[in-house]
């Protein structure tokens, strides 16, 4: 009988050894449990052939061809991806919504002497139990933000943060996106329930005793927004403030959106539409510091010219608590290092 889950926490505590997604490859892609493998017993244009046929020609037909190739591609897997695994191997596997499919591949794993089971009501039984988390209820965890200026760093800190033992959650990181106009990552943004399906699993590290800190953000990263019981956690947050020189800023920046600012043609594309909030006489600006090449001047430009003056609308408008202001004049590696010492030692004495 396939496992019934009644909570996030009975779910991700499955004690299975494997969880196995036997959903086409194209449903897999926009979101599937967290650390889940894919075995599609349905390939997407067979997935789409076989509801074609059921809606067109006849159910019977459609199950008919549909247990022809979901056998046939479950013998693959387990003559290749499966082929080492042992007897006492025990998999979880799900499908959309707990039916033919991954009861298919759960029987015939069983037949093969593996234990084998199935979540009941498949990938929609998880996704509802993340939108109660994350849509309806409350997060269990207190939470400081880390705010500044653009070019404050405070990605790099986060993850210093995180090396020294202090709880943090990095949303950019989850959204794959740096979080501004410039926030491009290499690998595309996940769908929005694929963030959400990385922001359970990584609440699932959490302490909820502990503080965890969390970079101060807009309600949307990229194309992805923060879901509400998350956002009105950061709302009641108080702040740590980090402040440095705009040189220093412009130097960190020059340094690490190099990728971004190397890009020509697209970063003026990318500050293009910027002309109906700052004027053409400014993007004109940016515009010909790209031609030259001249990517500290940018930066600086950029600050000045639109991130400074938003951060200070922003912040104005939100009124947030300050918990504490660590000022550095280098963000250079020892200096990052001296700010997250502070920061530690200011979060700890705010937790006890």
């Amino acid at each position: 009988m396939p496992i019934e889950f009644a909570t996030l926490a009975d779910l991700f505590a499955h004690g299975f050894d494997t969880v196995i997604d036997v959903r086409s490859p194209a449903e897999y892609a926009e979101d599937h449990l967290p650390g889940a493998i894919s075995l599609p017993v349905l390939d997407n244009d067979e997935r789409a052939r076989v509801g074609t046929i059921y809606k067109q020609e006849s159910p019977f037909l459609a199950r008919k061809l549909g247990a022809a190739l979901v056998f046939h591609n479950a013998a693959r897997h387990i003559e290749t991806v499966l082929k080492d695994y042992e007897g006492g191997w025990r998999p979880l596997v799900y499908c959309w919504r707990g039916g033919q499919r991954s009861g298919s591949f759960t029987w015939m794993l069983g037949q093969i002497g593996w234990r084998a089971d199935s979540i009941k009501g498949g990938y929609q039984t998880y996704r509802r139990l993340v939108y109660r988390a994350l849509y309806d209820g409350r997060l269990p965890f207190r939470a400081v933000l880390l705010d500044g200026y653009t070019g404050t760093a405070k990605t790099d800190l986060l993850h210093l943060l995180k090396q020294r033992g202090v709880q943090v959650l990095d949303l950019e990181g989850l959204a794959a996106h740096r979080g501004s106009l410039l926030g491009d990552m290499a690998q595309p943004q996940p769908s929005q329930k694929g963030f959400e399906s990385a922001l359970v699993g990584a609440f699932l590290d959490l302490d909820p005793s502990r503080p965890v800190v969390i970079e101060a953000e807009s309600s949307k990263i990229g194309e992805r927004i923060i879901p509400p019981a998350l956002w009105e956690v950061m709302k009641a947050a108080p702040r740590i403030e980090i402040a440095a020189p705009i040189e220093a800023r412009a130097t960190y920046l020059a340094r690490a959106y190099d990728d971004i600012l190397s890009g020509g043609d697209r970063l003026r594309d990318r500050l293009d539409p910027l002309r109906a909030h700052r004027g053409h006489a400014v993007v004109d600006g940016w515009g010909a510091l790209i031609v030259a090449g001249d990517k500290l001047a940018l930066t600086r430009a950029l600050m000045e010219q639109h991130y400074d003056p938003s951060y200070d609308k922003s912040r104005r408008a939100i009124g947030a608590e300050v918990l504490a202001r660590v000022t550095t004049d280098r963000l250079d590696t020892p200096g990052l290092d001296h700010v997250a010492a502070e920061i530690e030692r200011i979060v700890e004495g705010w937790a006890g």
